[in-house]
């Protein structure tokens, strides 16, 4: 009998013995990326961003707030001061150091793009978890709101959704921002999970009469959850640029005080752009870095998690 579990048990144990030594998917995608220029060219946008956001008020060299070269400014006969010592440059139509809030708009756009992507992940998989997880008339009813956002175009709905506030502010703009999120993410989620429900462990699990909220929750989602964050990543690129062009439209928060690359590219743009292009240039050259790091990383992480990619 014994000889006979050890015959049965060889071929198991060989199989595990040869898998140990494979790496997971996550090993795998991490070290296609690692050996990908795009995806390090991505990483490292991305990477000095996210430090220029958290240390920006260690980093930047003078208080933003403050009008320091405010009697040098005429904006009557055009003079606003370019570069100079102790302002690398120059100063804003207010005589406020532009490094200084250009270093300090990274950390708020940083905050309105990571809160529009979470919310619109959020509500995206609250939708598109409970439609793929029942079925029937809950995915038809949730399926059909989501077909009716899809409809606009993502700027165009972004646009009535903040015109909607009477009074436009930071929030307006994440509020809209993450709405137009919301269908992208619901219709992944849905589509994974509904594949999910068709996988064999998943059937298994049904067919020894685990409770559905157990095979949701512990087998479905976690395995449906990997395009979602692959999306959110790129997500938060487009996030970044619609933010940006609602302060542009003016649609955004309307403090003069607050620095914010949108806005900042907004009101130079509109009023200063033959006085002092660079205060457009500098805020809408920062978009465009940050934008394109987010897409090269996302992008890459994509090809990285596709099983057709694995070698």
């Amino acid at each position: 009998m014994n000889t006979l579990l050890n015959k049965k048990k060889e071929p198991i144990d060989k199989l595990a013995a040869a898998s140990a030594g494979g790496r997971s998917l996550g090993a795998e995608a991490l070290r296609r990326m690692l050996r990908s220029p795009v995806a390090i060219v991505g990483g490292v946008i991305t990477l000095l961003f996210l430090l220029l956001a958290i240390f920006a008020p260690l980093l930047a060299p003078k208080d933003p707030q403050v009008r320091y070269l405010q009697d040098q400014v005429i904006l009557g006969r055009g003079i606003i001061p370019g570069a100079q010592p102790g302002f690398p440059l120059g100063v804003d139509d207010f005589g406020r150091d532009f490094l200084s809030r250009l270093l300090i708009g990274a950390q708020q756009t940083l905050l309105v793009g990571v809160l529009a992507t979470v919310i619109g992940v959020l509500l995206g998989a609250l939708i598109g978890g409970l439609a793929g997880a029942f079925g029937g008339w809950v995915d038809t009813v949730l399926m059909r709101i989501v077909d009716v956002l899809l409809a606009f175009p993502s700027l165009l709905l972004a646009i009535s959704i903040a015109a909607l506030f009477a009074k436009p502010s930071q929030w307006t703009v994440i509020i809209a921002v993450s709405i137009i999120g919301v269908p992208i993410f619901a219709r992944l989620l849905r589509g994974s999970m509904l594949a999910q429900r068709e996988a064999d462990h998943v059937l298994a699990a049904t067919s020894l009469g685990v409770k559905r909220t157990t095979i949701v929750f512990r087998h479905m989602l976690p395995n449906s959850l990997g395009p979602v964050i692959v999306q959110a990543t790129l997500t938060l690129a487009t996030a970044i640029l619609e933010a940006a062009a609602l302060s542009f439209l003016g649609l955004g928060d309307p403090d003069p005080t607050r620095a914010e690359w949108g806005l900042m590219l907004g009101n130079a743009s509109q009023h200063f752009l033959d006085i002092r292009p660079e205060l457009a240039y500098y805020p809408a050259i920062a978009i465009i870095i940050v934008a394109l790091g987010f897409t090269l990383l996302g992008e890459s992480l994509r090809e990285a998690l596709d099983p057709k990619n694995r070698r």
